[in-house]
């Protein structure tokens, strides 16, 4: 049964509006048109709140990771969320989670390894599974099939609903950086790379690949504050193969990129690295964390520059990122905790590893150990523990 509002009558109008007025009614005539303005006003924005971003390295599927995710789906197509199982809880408990997704994919059926790489479309479904939201694809491999490669690339990620920036398929999505939310900031990812091998840019689609320029990177920054960001993350496909250290580019490009300010304002936020193939160091560069190089995070044996197999080549770090929302209007978002996670892509079991989760298992164990300090020793080898950052879980 509906209860109506009793009726003020004439002789009681006055009690009828106190009482009334205060329970919060009242006996005003509806607005013309018989609505209340009030529902009309506008509810209150949403509390802001901190959020955590992790990202991490190269995903370079060689013929046996390729084969590998062909076993793991049975032989019927290729599955490759198990061998990422590990770190899945990791990356999905994460507001942000971003992947580098460094090679193009193929026709059906036409999949190869290094030096050309073409992988199966299904690593798309593999890292939604484990939780990533956007994926940089800004490489030296991006031009591996050409434009058609960028195309099956950016069909897959978008039928399994994540996000990328780094190549585009029109002029258009090349603008646009990839937009994710988290705990009320609107966060743009961007990605760039130094080159793409010697090929040359599609004709006629000179957006194709994003290549690496200092004064666009921050001109693309400010565009996407302008826009609405909150939050600018950089991706960038940089540094010299097999060096741990950050060579003399990295360096003198993160001094540049992390100085430019908008009134006072840093442009970008956080700068995430890949290509290198081995972890290199975290740093903060005027007041922003630079991560130089996460290493591979998915990638077969891997032979140095001499032919010799380099296990640091399947070592990298998973870096976390606890932000939290700006003081007053106008500023910026602070990280408050900054972390770093080992991990070991598991040749044999073509699996990735969680470095303390397996040594808390096995803490007897060499070779997680041997990977674990190997990757602490690149992390932390330009005083990033002195600025706060410390080894997760």
């Amino acid at each position: 049964m509906t209860r109506r509002m009793p009726m003020c009558s004439r002789p009681v109008a006055a009690l009828c509006a106190a009482v009334l007025l205060i329970a919060g009614g009242g006996c005003a005539a509806p607005a013309p048109g018989g609505t209340d303005p009030r529902a009309d006003a506008t509810p209150p924005p949403a509390p802001r709140r901190g959020f955590t971003l992790v990202a991490t390295g190269d995903v370079l599927p060689h013929d046996s990771v390729i084969h590998q995710a062909r076993m793991d789906a049975g032989g019927d197509g290729y599955d490759f969320a198990p061998m990422l199982a590990a770190v899945a809880p990791v990356v999905s408990a994460a507001e942000v989670a971003i992947c580098h997704m460094e090679t193009v994919y193929g026709a059906d059926g036409d999949y190869r390894g290094y030096p050309s790489f073409t992988s199966p479309p299904q690593v798309a479904a593999g890292l939604a599974a484990t939780g990533y939201d956007s994926c940089s694809t800004a490489s030296n491999h991006s031009l591996d099939d050409g434009a058609e490669g960028i195309g099956r690339t950016l069909d897959a990620l978008d039928a399994a609903g994540v996000a990328h920036h780094g190549t585009a398929r029109s002029a258009a999505e090349a603008a646009r950086p990839a937009w994710l939310t988290a705990g009320g900031a609107k966060v743009a990812h961007l990605s760039y790379t130094y080159g793409t091998n010697g090929y040359p840019l599609p004709e006629g689609r000179p957006w194709a690949v994003n290549l690496m320029d200092g004064e666009r990177i921050v001109a693309d920054a400010r565009a996407a504050r302008k826009a609405g960001a909150d939050v600018v993350v950089l991706s960038l496909h940089w540094g010299t193969e097999w060096q741990t250290e950050p060579d003399e580019h990295q360096l003198a490009l993160a001094r540049s990129l992390t100085a430019a300010t908008t009134l006072g304002r840093p442009d970008v936020d956080l700068v995430l690295g890949t290509h290198a193939h081995v972890p290199q160091a975290y740093e903060k560069v005027n007041g922003v964390w630079v991560v130089y190089g996460m290493g591979d995070q998915i990638a077969g044996p891997m032979f140095d520059y001499t032919g010799a197999f380099d296990g640091r080549g399947n070592q990298g770090s998973i870096g976390r990122f606890t932000f939290a929302p700006p003081r007053h209007a106008g500023a910026r978002w602070q990280v408050t905790r900054a972390e770093y996670i080992p991990q070991w892509y598991d040749i044999g079991a073509g699996r990735v590893v969680h470095l303390p989760e397996a040594l808390a298992r096995e803490p007897e164990s060499e070779e997680y150990q041997d990977a674990q300090g190997s990757i602490r020793d690149a992390v932390l080898g330009r005083g990033a523990a002195a600025d706060g950052l410390t080894m997760g879980r």
